[in-house]
């Protein structure tokens, strides 16, 4: 690939998804974007890039991006955040919500659906502590092809081998030949949208817990700058932010602070004050 179709491509890629590529990432444009260019009859890279320049095809630059998203997701990945949001932050969330008795949950760049399903077996395996509470999950991605095999809960072997306790694979998912089917009560518990996380996400409320973990690490500084900001804008002010075990607010942002005693979870600078706000204050924290 020449110079200036790998500016080209890479330059749509960062508009569009926020994903930076180098000259040494060439492989995977390579490997991800051949199939796109034979499946729509051009041939190969040159002339999907050239398509592209002359048309503007909407559908074949969304089909561009999809398949440039990187769309690894298993159960429970890293466990520590799941164990972590079942003994802690959940617990939390049940004292400082106890008026409204609803807690609102999103998982960003959800992939195929294995983040937020999984917090449906914590929260499942809990039901009886969470009777008369409303629990909403979002789960959104950039990818359409990602959300559908969410939303169908159709998983094989390999993916359900993947972090998944065998009990909650007993519990949880019915086989049908080589595949496993999460069951529909955990698939009406999760609302799957599409959303760019480069997006302004408040048309999509607000939220006590965020989960955006493994996505930052695509992205340049100013775009982690930007989600970041954009994710505090409906983060409530006492709520946590789950981010991936290599990525950090450090350095990037001032919005965001460690919470003491959680690797990996974040909570807005100011949340002490937050904290102390009298009654009235935590009324206005917990409205949607």
């Amino acid at each position: 690939m020449n110079t200036e179709d790998f500016e080209f491509i890479t330059a749509l890629l960062r508009k569009r998804s926020g994903l930076v590529l180098t000259r040494d990432k060439l492989y995977l444009l390579e490997s991800r974007l051949t199939p796109v260019a034979r499946a729509a009859g051009l041939g190969g890279l040159p002339g999907l890039i050239d398509a592209i320049r002359k048309r503007g095809d909407p559908r074949l630059i969304d089909e561009v991006v999809d398949a440039m998203t990187t769309n690894e997701s298993f159960f429970f990945r890293d466990i520590k955040p799941f164990d972590q949001f079942r003994d802690h932050v959940l617990p939390e969330l049940m004292k400082a919500r106890a008026a409204t008795r609803h807690i609102r949950i999103w998982s960003a760049a959800c992939s195929s659906g294995q983040e937020p399903y999984s917090l449906c077996m914590i929260l499942k395996d809990n039901a009886a502590k969470l009777t008369g509470w409303k629990i909403e999950i979002l789960g959104t991605d950039i990818s359409r092809q990602m959300l559908i095999k969410a939303r169908r809960g159709i998983y094989s072997q390999f993916e359900v081998q993947r972090g998944l306790p065998i009990q909650n694979l007993v519990k949880y998912f019915g086989q049908e030949g080589d595949r496993w089917i999460i069951s529909a009560e955990l698939r009406n518990m999760v609302t799957f949208r599409e959303f760019n996380l480069l997006d302004d996400p408040r048309p999509l409320g607000q939220f006590d817990v965020i989960f955006c973990r493994n996505v930052l690490i695509y992205f340049d500084q100013d775009t982690k700058a930007k989600v970041l900001h954009q994710i505090g804008t409906v983060l409530r002010p006492d709520g946590y932010l789950y981010l991936g075990g290599a990525e950090t607010v450090l350095g990037v942002t001032d919005r965001f602070a460690p919470i003491a005693g959680m690797r990996g979870i974040y909570g807005h600078a100011d949340r002490d004050a937050a904290l102390h706000q009298p009654p009235g204050g935590l009324r206005i924290v917990a409205a949607g």
